[in-house]
């Protein structure tokens, strides 16, 4: 029987690319790999277009404000589990990656009841509610940030592996991602981008700085505002004819990985999948950290880039201040700043991150064996 991975999570981009940048690594090592998501998630669209046997499954939290959710939401994790026994046993599946969301509890938990092995992967500092469930039930947990080894149960093994990032972020390269973009090969570009759901206040921020960013004749903007915040931008911006030119307003950008490779700055939540790809690329950031993630992760997520001079911080609430206005034009004027931040900007060792997490994946599977 040949070597078949089955890679699961769900809910965000942030789960769903470090998967897909597994995959990628596994498949060179002569795996088959499969996804199992939820039916309506992103990764419905992303993990097909990957190329991976895609295999559907209702999970779902509750809602704390309605208690009785909680009965409906089982039901749903224990029929998902059901259904994930049988289809697991079929695939032949030799090995289960969790990456969050709670379409992996069933699928972890299956995987536990027919003894497949199982190694979970924690994108951010703090260890999300799916995760807390699912690496119970694993053979192995690989992080991105040393500290959360505290959240990992007795028995279970830890390695920080970084987060993975997908070859195509990896192998854009800039001349031709400007290119592709129609982007001068001379011109300074800033990319905001505030996660697949966009930011109010940074996209407020952002478009009240308008006429300065443009006042700056060699600068071009590229500005990722979410789908939701699409025409609320618009509105606010009333931009030209002449100014769209410089001025690029999106509510969703499909061609990231060339967005990145063609910035020379950026205004981003801190995700951990934005900081890999931020880091990978070695693009000066200023951070602005999503104020509602659990445990304030993204703050804490942030905080080594700020540390290592790689990246500014400021919080949400105070995006449409002065100070914020003034730290990203400076980022967009000093070029030698820019380069001072982009030396620093490779200390996480996203590069290698794909390699390493496959690395621990293949140990298992080989230690059941």
């Amino acid at each position: 029987m040949g070597k078949v991975a089955v890679l699961t999570g769900g809910g965000t981009a942030g789960h769903i690319y470090p998967a897909l940048a597994l995959a990628e690594q596994l498949r060179t090592r002569g795996w088959e790999v499969f996804y199992a998501g939820t039916p309506s998630g992103i990764e419905a669209r992303l993990a097909p277009e990957a190329g991976l046997p895609f295999e559907a499954f209702d999970a779902s939290g509750f809602d704390r404000s309605r208690p009785w959710t909680l009965i409906s939401g089982v039901a749903r994790i224990m029929a998902s589990e059901r259904a994930a026994k049988r289809w697991l046993a079929d695939i032949g599946a030799s090995v289960v990656v969790g990456f969050g969301g709670y379409v992996s509890v069933p699928v972890v938990r299956a995987a536990e009841a027919l003894m497949i092995p199982v190694v979970v992967h924690e994108q951010n500092s703090v260890m999300g509610l799916a995760n807390k469930s699912a690496v119970r039930h694993a053979q192995a947990a690989c992080l991105t940030y040393e500290c959360t080894r505290a959240d990992i149960p007795h028995g279970v093994g830890a390695h920080v592996t970084g987060n993975p990032v997908r070859g195509a972020v990896m192998s854009a390269k800039r001349d031709e991602a400007r290119c592709a973009l129609g982007i001068p090969l001379d011109a300074t570009m800033l990319l905001i981008f505030g996660g697949s759901l966009g930011a109010r206040h940074i996209n407020q921020a952002i478009c009240a700085m308008k006429d300065d960013l443009l006042a700056r004749d060699d600068l071009y903007i590229m500005h990722v505002s979410g789908p939701k915040e699409l025409k609320r931008c618009q509105e606010a911006l009333a931009l030209t004819g002449k100014e769209q030119e410089r001025y690029r307003l999106v509510g969703y950008q499909d061609r990231m990985p060339e967005a990145l490779a063609a910035t020379d700055a950026i205004v981003s939540r801190a995700g951990a999948t934005s900081l890999a790809e931020i880091s990978a690329k070695r693009i000066p950031a200023v951070l602005v950290p999503f104020p509602y993630a659990t445990a304030d992760h993204q703050t804490t997520n942030a905080q080594a880039w700020v540390e290592s001079g790689a990246a500014l911080m400021f919080c949400d609430d105070d995006v449409e201040g002065e100070d914020f206005k003034e730290a990203v034009l400076t980022l967009v004027d000093d070029a030698h700043a820019r380069e001072a931040m982009r030396a620093c900007a490779g200390t996480a060792d996203s590069v290698h991150a794909a390699e390493k997490l496959a690395d621990v994946v293949e140990g298992v599977s080989c230690a059941k064996q």
